[in-house]
């Protein structure tokens, strides 16, 4: 198969038909919108179209290694007009999950970047500490780029004790313009697992259907009405189909077009960057 831009395993009809629906996009950042430091440059003007079409957009991310305050702060460094409304991270929605399903839950063991443990404290948790005396209610595993060998051993210590046991997101490795591998979420998970045979009870992140929804909810919307785009088939895009909404890859990120055409089930578009959708949804606008 030649590709040409993009590709949409079930024609140009019907995805022009899916598009015409989006009022809302939930945007996977690194990979997506920038890579590592760099903006890609065709970023704003894609938030521009939309914009200019009246779909609204949220920035979604699976790594919660900052804050939303301090990914609004590196957007706008980068020259991305954003605030805290247009933001929602796996660790925010660890925090909703928290709330719904462990009300009573207070004390938690967080593997996390100091940035992280501090928008949990700001929730009102209390972080115990690395002492097989302090134990917690729950214990929550992140991408923790100041990981200390003695706090993962003592992750699990309590993932072996049966505490419930949350994890933030299920990626294997972040995207990076450096000479080097960012180890996430996922593979710490695989560690534990290795180590006390024991996995998480839930993974919050994409895949999971949840962040869309609530994203959905918020805003009023029908699940067909929101689009989900990043750069990775089995996150993103599995967690637009999940969702019941259209699920987006782009190729400027961590998958290849070798990798997206041999997946099964395929995304329902294939395109090599934003700009490309921006374009497909003026398009399907008759612009």
């Amino acid at each position: 198969m030649e590709f040409n831009r993009y590709y949409a395993p079930e024609g140009e009809e019907a995805l022009l038909r899916a598009c015409s629906r989006v009022r809302h996009v939930a945007l996977d950042m690194d990979g997506t919108i920038y890579l590592g430091s760099q903006l890609f440059p065709y970023t704003n003007d894609f938030l521009a179209t939309l914009t200019r079409l009246g779909i609204g957009y949220t920035f979604l991310t699976n790594n919660p290694t900052r804050s939303a305050a301090d990914y609004v702060a590196r957007l706008r460094r980068m020259g991305v007009d954003a605030d805290l409304s247009m933001m929602y991270t796996s660790s925010m929605a660890t925090l909703d999950y928290l709330r719904s399903y462990h009300p009573s839950a207070r004390r938690l063991f967080v593997l996390g970047t100091p940035s992280m443990q501090e928008e949990f404290r700001a929730a009102g948790y209390e972080l115990t500490d690395d002492d097989a005396d302090d134990r917690p209610d729950i214990l929550v595993v992140a991408f923790d780029t100041s990981l200390v060998y003695d706090r993962l051993c003592r992750a699990a210590w309590w993932a072996s004790e049966g505490i419930p046991y949350i994890a933030t997101n299920p990626d294997w490795v972040c995207p990076t313009d450096r000479r080097t591998i960012l180890v996430d979420c996922g593979s710490l998970c695989k560690a534990l697992e290795g180590a006390t045979g024991r996995t998480p009870d839930v993974v919050i992140g994409k895949p999971n259907p949840a962040m869309l929804w609530c994203i959905r909810d918020k805003y009023g919307l029908e699940n067909d009405e929101v689009a989900m785009i990043g750069d990775r088939i089995y996150t993103d895009v599995a967690a637009g189909r999940n969702a019941g909404g259209l699920g987006i890859l782009v190729l400027s990120g961590e998958t290849s077009l070798e990798t997206a055409l041999a997946n099964d089930p395929q995304p329902a578009l294939t395109a090599r960057d934003v700009s490309v959708v921006g374009e497909l949804l003026l398009r399907s606008r008759g612009l």
